[in-house]
């Protein structure tokens, strides 16, 4: 009972002090609004482009070649079971080297009328296309299945392939370094306006500590105050945000510059709102307890 009647009454006092300091709340809700807008534009085009470069990632696969005496299915199948158990591996699908063959006049159609001749004597391998979960691992299940029985060789495309793989890491870890740096802008924008309304009820506090009161009672009303000014700063970037992704995957048909596909509006801008709402409540909570822990600690 103690704690829920202390707990209501910080609460009625942080909403006390975001009315009686006006001025002040609004000007930290206007911090927070303008950051968490950065934030929600910056962050929903890093999860899409983090998107498309993992779906780019996946898409790219090791190529083994068959020894051309390795004809038993079972033994195939086996090879390919071998494969897919390896925890780097997403996917692999087998290709006959007939569908090889159709394959490679279907890529060069100008070809065709000479490698028909060569159809009887199909000079390719039976294959398996290997796709794995993470670019990285690339390398580590080449040098895998390379040293199983039956494979000839295996194809990754050269070192090419491995530098498009460290781009795509990058442009997804550039990404969240952005989302990261802003949140951080965003508490010590916090961390200053609320240090401003701190030393304006210095006289509040100073009256509260010679009756006694603890430093954590004094900080609780403070700190509900931050979650209030963060949670009132948060509405208007969450609105912007989802009306004006739902409007350009409407506009786009989700598909934007004919390049990038865009991630399906439901349920992604739901945790896109979410997430803003705890970023902003977490800025505004970590903002007012760094301000005023390192206020009563001066005038300890």
């Amino acid at each position: 009972m103690v704690f829920f009647r202390r707990f209501f009454r910080h609460l009625r006092e942080g909403f006390v002090g975001v009315k009686r300091h006006f001025g002040m709340a609004f000007s930290a809700s206007s911090a927070v609004t303008i950051t968490l807008l950065l934030v929600g534009v910056f962050g929903v085009f890093a999860v899409n482009m983090a998107y498309l470069t993992q779906e780019i990632e996946q898409s790219i696969s090791l190529v083994a070649m068959i020894d051309y005496d390795v004809t038993d299915p079972s033994r195939i199948t086996n090879m390919k079971n071998e494969i897919e158990g390896m925890e780097e591996v997403d996917r692999v699908i087998y290709r006959t080297k007939d569908e090889e063959f159709d394959f490679y006049n279907k890529e060069y159609p100008e070809m065709v009328e000479f490698s028909e001749n060569y159809r009887a004597e199909n000079p390719f391998h039976d294959t398996f296309l290997i796709y794995v979960a993470d670019g990285t691992s690339m390398e580590n299940v080449k040098n895998k299945v390379t040293a199983m029985n039956g494979i000839e060789s295996v194809q990754d495309g050269g070192n090419n392939t491995y530098t498009l793989i460290n781009i795509l890491h990058t442009i997804r870890n550039g990404g969240a370094v952005l989302i990261l740096a802003l949140v951080a802008l965003a508490v010590y924008l916090i961390y200053n306006t609320i240090k401003i309304t701190i030393a304006t009820r210095k006289d509040e506090i100073w009256i509260m500590r010679n009756v006694g009161a603890k430093n954590s009672y004094i900080r609780a009303p403070f700190l509900v105050e931050g979650v209030i000014i963060a949670i009132i700063g948060s509405i208007l970037p969450i609105g912007l945000i989802v009306y004006g992704y739902h409007k350009l995957y409407t506009m786009t048909g989700g598909v934007l510059a004919g390049v990038i596909t865009l991630i399906p509006v439901f349920p992604f801008i739901l945790y896109v709102a979410g997430a803003l709402l705890i970023i902003g409540i977490f800025v505004g909570f970590m903002g007012s307890y760094i301000s005023v822990c390192k206020y009563l600690r001066l005038t300890r």
